[in-house]
């Protein structure tokens, strides 16, 4: 027989609570999310740019998957809802200082925005495409004619989209490891970064994918900046951030972070644009599935290290 010896109830197993009430339809919509807000980012500057022909992929290809991955962002985040018959009453009313409010209105704006962004594109991408009504046909020629327009809105929108990511987490401050203003900025710079590698695997263009490439590596050494000030502001703070951080360096989840996402879905991806750059074969879909991969796994680790951490009451 074993005998153990307890001097605080403390030490007896699960005697904390433990609450899990996010599962994987929360990280595979906020990965969605961001993937959509950079693609649409980017489609959005380099029109307002003037280089429509020479990033066709950036502007006008790429962005066909964004309707999609929102759609199935969003059927991942019904899926999760408790009560899905009353998901509409996030439309009767506008919270201001709420981050769901500003992402379910975001959402209701971005989403057919995207749509009819495609659709300006439509006949260039398919030649025989005829629309069965006229009158739809004159809406999207009215559409066509304001792009400009649109891409500023869109821009607007995907950073409001890519920043939300972050700060629905953010937002809850009974979680010491989202309880961080860094969420925010973080997840928007993951988001822009997952969104290029998105278009530059779908690119056949050279010298499109040495331009992405280019600012991939700028906002990949932008987001281990901002992974390492995360760590730093944990361990200067309070007792139970710093058990948060301890998750990471050391702890359940160090190898996964540390391994699949800053190493495998960071760095190495970012070395391999590099070598690229300077004149070495380094196959496309490589470094872009890497960033991809490791933006998923982000999100997936970041929910779940969360919802363990807590304040002791």
């Amino acid at each position: 027989m074993k005998e153990e010896l307890f001097i605080s109830g403390r030490d007896i197993p699960n005697i904390d609570p433990f609450l899990n009430i996010w599962h994987w339809q929360i990280p595979i919509y906020l990965f969605l999310g961001g993937l959509a807000a950079g693609i649409l980012f980017f489609a959005g500057l380099f029109y307002v740019l003037g280089k429509e022909k020479e990033m066709a992929t950036t502007v006008k290809w790429a962005p066909f998957v964004v309707p999609i991955a929102l759609v199935l962002g969003l059927i991942a985040l019904f899926l999760d809802l408790k009560h899905q018959l009353f998901f509409w009453r996030l439309y009767t009313t506008i919270r201001m200082e709420s981050p769901m409010s500003w992402g379910a209105w975001t959402l209701m704006v971005i989403t057919p925005l995207s749509m009819i962004w495609v659709a300006t594109y439509l006949k260039e991408a398919f030649p025989k495409w005829s629309w069965r009504f006229n009158f739809i046909e004159q809406i999207i020629d009215f559409f066509t004619k304001k792009r400009k327009e649109m891409a500023w809105v869109m821009m607007l929108l995907a950073i409001i989209l890519g920043v939300y990511t972050g700060i629905l987490l953010s937002a809850f401050n009974a979680r010491p490891l989202w309880n961080t203003s860094i969420l925010g900025p973080l997840f928007l710079v993951s988001g822009l970064s997952t969104g290029l590698a998105a278009i530059i695997w779908m690119s056949k263009s050279k010298i499109e994918r040495r331009i992405l490439s280019r600012i991939d590596i700028l906002l990949i050494a932008v987001e281990l900046f901002l992974i390492v000030h995360l760590f730093m502001g944990f361990l200067a703070a309070s007792t139970v951030q710093i058990e948060a951080a301890e998750l990471f360096l050391g702890g359940q989840f160090t190898v996964t972070f540390w391994v699949f996402v800053v190493i495998l879905g960071l760095i190495f991806p970012a070395v391999l644009e590099i070598l690229e750059l300077n004149g070495y074969h380094i196959p496309v879909w490589i470094p872009a599935f890497l960033i991809l991969f490791g933006g998923l796994v982000f999100r997936f680790v970041m929910v779940e290290a969360g919802q363990i951490t807590r304040y002791l009451y």
